[in-house]
């Protein structure tokens, strides 16, 4: 019997739409535009495994800059794991990054298969789901500010510029964007999207809790009766709180993992990263 011929390769946009369809199909629940979006942010870096020329499996590996990358949206066909696909696309995804800094946000199941491979576990973030609040009254706006001055504040929270992709991101359709303001500059921001099922909230990036608590119910009032869910970092208490205040329940686990020199963030102004598959 022959071996069967395996073929590693760049998606086109098709793709990667159809690697977020089996996303869906996983119950990773991704947004509407999330194909899209992701795309933008580094088209030569989402690779696609084929098995006698049929979809094997996907993996995004996007190079925000010449020092750091994040690995994401790795999925492989189950009945087709025993020919090593998803180590062809891991090594796709490596040989792309190169030395860079890699990120990632592993299912805890398969994090000892990465940990075999070089990366380091830095801390969980959880996704918490709750349901869209009534209209309500807050600080938060969708009012003037620059791109720039906007990209400035989110550089504090990633650990590169994401200019392509935060300008996909915070024009998707459906989307709804708030931001706070006091002093004369920003001091928060976050957006919610909508997903295959309800909401999804991130970023929600704040200087305080009580800014965060502002974005939140100003984005989850976009949302009324639906599901809305919140992906944060454990290590931060006052997220954690945020998620429990307005009666959020815990429903999945990620380990973010890296390669390399770990980037040092204000993790505890971080309430909700920007999706598991990006960072």
């Amino acid at each position: 019997m022959n071996s069967p011929e395996r073929a590693v390769r760049r998606m086109t946009p098709a793709d990667c739409a159809l690697a977020v369809d089996w996303a869906a199909a996983e119950g990773w629940n991704p947004g509407l535009n999330d194909a899209d979006c992701f795309y933008q942010a580094d088209p030569n870096g989402f690779f696609m495994a084929e098995v006698d020329g049929t979809p094997a499996g996907f993996i995004s590996a996007v190079a925000y800059n010449e020092q750091f990358g994040f690995v994401g949206l790795y999925i492989t066909r189950p009945d087709l794991r025993r020919y090593g696909t998803g180590m062809a696309l891991l090594h796709a995804a490596q040989g792309y990054l190169g030395e860079r800094t890699i990120g990632a946000d592993g299912v805890l199941q398969m994090v000892p298969k990465y940990l075999q491979i070089g990366f380091c576990p830095a801390h969980k973030n959880a996704r918490y789901q709750g349901t869209g609040l009534s209209d309500v009254s807050s600080l938060a706006t969708s009012g003037d500010f620059s791109f720039a001055e906007l990209e400035a504040y989110d550089r504090r929270f990633f650990p590169a510029p994401r200019s392509r992709f935060l300008q996909s991101w915070i024009n998707q359709p459906g989307g709804c964007f708030r931001m706070v303001r006091a002093g004369g500059r920003m001091v928060g921001y976050g957006l919610l999207r909508p997903c295959r099922l309800g909401f999804k909230i991130g970023p929600l990036f704040a200087d305080s809790p009580d800014i965060a608590d502002e974005l939140y119910r100003s984005l989850a009032s976009h949302a009324t009766g639906s599901l809305v869910f919140l992906d944060l970092p454990v290590c931060n208490k006052e997220a954690l709180a945020l998620a429990e205040r307005y009666g959020m329940t815990r429903v999945f686990e990620t380990e973010r993992i890296y390669r390399g020199a770990p980037p040092v963030l204000p993790l505890d102004q971080i309430y909700g990263i920007t999706s598991f598959e990006l960072g």
